[in-house]
């Protein structure tokens, strides 16, 4: 499985971005969305069941995030609002196999991330 991510950018705080992750095989049971700041360790941030009626969010982030799929597409994105300067981080995005789990390794292909980056 090939994931891809894009979106990524810089914004003020307070500010907006969509990120974009594309699978390069239609079916998948979960997609995740990590983080992982400079010095810290891969943060898990919301994740998708295949059907897209599931989805789960860290509590960070919970409120202010949205994720949401295009099934045609293979694509899931992950809306962000209220950025703040905490989020800055690069995102990746994951398959996964056990819905619920907030755990990396139970993640297997990874993309290639791309940077938020986030001003006060």
């Amino acid at each position: 499985v090939q994931l891809v991510e894009s979106g990524g950018g810089s914004v003020q705080a307070g500010g907006s971005l969509r990120l974009s992750c594309t699978a390069s095989v239609r079916i998948f049971s979960i997609l995740g969305w990590f983080r992982q700041a400079p010095g810290k360790e891969r943060e898990f941030v919301a994740a998708i069941h295949r059907t897209g009626s599931h989805k789960y969010y860290s509590d960070s982030v919970k409120g202010r995030f949205t994720m949401s799929r295009d099934i045609a597409r293979n694509t899931v994105y992950l809306q962000m609002n209220g950025l703040k300067p905490e989020d800055a981080a690069v995102y990746y995005c994951a398959t996964g196999a056990r819905y619920g789990s907030r755990n990396a390794a139970d993640f297997g292909s990874w993309g290639q991330g791309t940077q938020v980056t986030v001003s006060s």
